[in-house]
């Protein structure tokens, strides 16, 4: 097998070129860029791809045609005369004080002003976009070539702060005051490229912008960032075959566990499917698979918003969007699913030309199996640990070994600790459709039948639970629904154990708690 070397962590086009890093080729994308738009602006998730696509724009705009033999880009027809690029970089940097911000551009301006022996060093906030103006004017002139402008994650500074709105709403300004320059120096300006991962439509930082394009959901570049499943195979074949080796599968299953947990994103109807780089270069070169991508971040905000906004889990999978709210979105949008596209949670299911509403999906089982248990905390507040009466793998041992009774006393002992304004139904179903997927069960929420839909449905290998959950009722109620619209008549011919649950939370205080029954469903023998 070849020995790839994979360029996890490394976002430079020219350390990875030189140090013979396996590289996806996306050059060809390049003339495209070039030919259609002067002012561009591409919204992808974290971890997928944009630092390094900034980077090798920044190397083909500095004319290093050297580091591009091989690639498409080395042999077409384009200018390879060099031009001042400016790239700003806001990966780095610390924003949540007042100053965080404001220290980031004056050390980049700083950076470039010393490079055209430009002296005005101030840190005046005000004057931060007359720098930016005199720095592109004066390289257009010492050069007589016009300025590359890239810039990568320009929403850092503003994600992470929902809940500081004083220095969200100064970053922001600075931004807007920072940008809007861009267009009173238009013709000094070749090409400029901004990336991040959300769109904020009530920010206006790009208002004075009013000629960047956004093609984050244009077909024609659906596939420059992330992998086909055709690119993977070509690039990565025998790192997938060391992978099914490891794992002691053949190929096709690996390549399935993969395609399972890392692929799923599609950014524009027309577009290919596409996996996840980051997640599948630590799988092949730790030789398993996890969770990598999710591990990196944690989605407190969306999690929350999900939870107040009264969006029941099971419902994430299959929310319908006009593409006019994926495009753009706004901290205080009740919906929170836009954000979650556009954070790489969620990714098109399905569109519908004739209604033009997409469908949302979770992408792949890293990403849904990784929100679900950053989300179970947020109902449940005592934490499911391991080692804990309320770990993964006891109530999976419940659900799997058919001990119904053991799952409803772990359960109703965790549902004690929920604050008084969360005991309701509906945070009770979410708790326990949240437990039964991140236990690796097959669960459906309102499972539809010909007399209605059913609370929950859990499968397992040898065993069938259904829900039906009540408040301030009675378990005898719960259980008649479960017996008079026949919930589990479409399993009479499953070899399965049937277990039907009815359980109610009674508020008042005398009987204040949750009560349960549990009955077997009898089969007629055939």
């Amino acid at each position: 097998m070849a020995d790839l070397r994979y360029p996890i962590g490394i976002q430079t086009f020219s350390k990875l070129i030189e140090g013979g890093y396996t590289y996806v080729d996306k050059t060809g994308y390049i003339p495209l860029l070039l030919k259609n738009d002067q002012y561009i602006f591409l919204s992808r998730p974290r971890r997928f791809g944009k630092s390094l696509l900034l980077s090798t724009l920044e190397a083909y705009f500095e004319g290093r045609r050297d580091l591009f033999k091989g690639l498409a880009l080395y042999d077409m027809d384009v200018d390879w005369e060099p031009s001042p690029v400016f790239h700003f970089d806001f990966n780095a940097g610390v924003y949540d004080s007042p100053d965080g911000l404001l220290t980031r551009l004056h050390g980049s301006l700083e950076r470039f002003e010393n490079r055209y022996g430009i002296k005005t060093y101030s840190k005046n906030r005000s004057e931060i976009p007359v720098r930016f103006e005199n720095l592109i004017e004066t390289a257009y002139k010492v050069t007589g070539r016009r300025v590359v402008i890239l810039v990568d994650e320009y929403d850092k500074p503003l994600l992470g702060l929902e809940e500081n709105k004083e220095i969200f709403e100064e970053n922001q300004r600075l931004l807007k005051s920072f940008f809007g320059c861009m267009k009173s120096s238009d013709s000094y300006i070749r090409f400029a490229f901004l990336t991040g991962v959300a769109r904020f439509n009530k920010v206006s930082i790009f208002s004075d912008l009013n000629n960047l394009e956004d093609i984050s959901m244009d077909p024609q570049y659906a596939d420059i960032c992330g992998w086909s499943e055709e690119e993977l195979i070509k690039i990565f074949h025998p790192g997938i075959e060391a992978l099914a080796v490891a794992r002691e599968e053949d190929y096709a299953s690996t390549l399935g566990a993969l395609r399972e947990y890392y692929d799923g994103y599609l950014f524009a109807p027309g577009g290919s499917r596409l996996y996840n780089p980051f997640s599948v270069l630590r799988a092949l070169k730790a030789r398993e698979i996890e969770p990598f991508w999710f591990a990196t971040g944690t989605p407190t905000f969306l999690a929350k918003r999900v939870k107040t906004m009264g969006v029941y889990p099971p419902e994430i999978n299959g929310t319908k969007c006009f593409k006019e709210e994926l495009m753009a979105v706004g901290f205080d949008d009740s919906n929170p699913m836009p954000l979650m596209f556009q954070t790489g949670y969620l990714t098109i299911g399905s569109y519908d030309k004739k209604t033009q509403i997409y469908e949302l999906r979770f992408p792949n089982r890293e990403v849904e199996i990784g929100f679900y248990k950053f989300l179970l905390p947020i109902y449940a507040p005592a934490t499911v640990k391991i080692g804990s009466p309320f770990s993964f793998p006891k109530f999976m041992m419940d659900l799997n070994d058919g001990h119904p009774e053991e799952f409803m006393k772990r359960l109703t002992t965790l549902l004690k600790d929920l604050p008084g304004e969360d005991h309701c139904e509906s945070t009770y179903r979410a708790i326990t459709y949240l437990i039964s997927v991140l236990c690796g069960t097959r669960a459906i929420a309102e499972h539809h039948g010909y007399k209605g839909r059913s609370d929950i449905e859990v499968a397992t290998e040898g065993y069938i639970y259904i829900f039906e959950f009540k408040y301030n009722k009675s378990v005898e109620e719960a259980m008649e629904q479960i017996y008079s619209r026949d919930y589990a008549g479409r399993y009479a011919l499953d070899s399965r154990r049937v277990y039907l649950i009815g359980a109610n939370y009674e508020e008042k205080r005398e009987k204040r708690g949750l009560s349960y029954r549990i009955e077997e469903m009898v089969k007629a023998k055939l």
